[in-house]
């Protein structure tokens, strides 16, 4: 389907309030073009504030995740229309990756096959990711003559530091999933037939998590990497006070459970949300 229609290069479902978004050009690899980063802002912007929805899970159909920039629709295209046409690419690009970093419900990444080059953007987007150990990960654009942009220099240094973004950046090898995990670039690799099952663990004990509490730590972790120590000491206390820490209905019941109760331990799992409800 080289002419797939806009509203079908993106696909999703939802069940048990787990919402599934999955690249939809097995085709092309996956590769992101501006009909899908379109039609993925729509996507992203549809299931970010639904109720029955508590998990975001981002994943590729067929056997890769996404092989990066399409060449010929978000390059060579946009390139020939002039600097306008190439910018208003980026934003589209960019703006979802954006959207999805500061998400108002934890997403997971679940890599299934290739991640190459502009889909480290939306890997380091995702708050959480997990590959099958057969995945394929890498920075190619050493062997085609540019830097990696768009984000990835900046992402691979983050995940990996200074030494092994180096090597991966200039070497343009890849990595398996297992050796992504180790590097960082992921949380976990797992066996293919694992993943899905994996993923959905994960999101599971998401879900038994306080809402507010885990959109809370989420941007914390995300805001204080590039804050000093102090900065960071400073930003926490005041984002506690503004989310109402000390007069939480979340922080009363988890601790009428621990102290009154002794019903939950938190070293040990999460205060049980059903009786803050009722």
């Amino acid at each position: 389907m080289s002419d797939r229609g806009e509203e079908d290069t993106v696909g999703f479902k939802v069940e048990n309030r787990i919402a599934t978004v999955w690249f939809n050009r097995p085709e092309k690899r996956n590769c992101m073009s501006p009909k899908l980063n379109r039609q993925m802002m729509r996507i992203l912007e549809e299931l970010e504030f639904r109720e029955d929805v508590g998990v975001l899970v981002l994943t590729g159909e067929g056997t890769s995740w996404s092989a990066g920039m399409d060449l010929k629709e978000y390059f060579r295209e946009n390139e020939h229309q002039g600097l306008h046409a190439t910018r208003k690419a980026q934003r589209e690009a960019y703006g979802w990756w954006e959207r999805l970093r500061w998400y108002q419900k934890p997403t997971i990444a679940m890599i299934n096959g290739w991640c190459f080059g502009g889909a480290y953007g939306p890997l380091f987007a995702c708050d959480l990711a997990v590959a099958a150990e057969d995945a394929q990960f890498g920075l190619s654009e050493i062997n085609w003559g540019i830097l990696p942009g768009g984000g990835a220099s900046k992402i691979i240094t983050e995940l990996t530091g200074f030494r092994r973004s180096m090597y991966h950046a200039m070497m343009g090898e890849n990595l398996t999933g297992t050796q992504a995990a180790e590097w960082g670039l992921v949380n976990e690799a797992v066996p293919t037939d694992r993943l899905e099952a994996r993923v959905t663990e994960i999101a599971n004990v998401l879900l038994g998590k306080n809402a507010e509490a885990l959109r809370g730590t989420k941007w914390a972790i995300r805001r204080v990497r590039e804050m000093t120590y102090d900065n960071a000491e400073d930003y926490l206390v005041r984002a506690q006070e503004a989310a109402g820490f000390f007069d939480n209905e979340g922080r009363k019941e988890a601790t009428r459970q621990f102290i009154d109760e002794k019903s939950f331990k938190p070293g040990l799992g999460s205060y049980d949300l059903d009786k803050s409800k009722g």
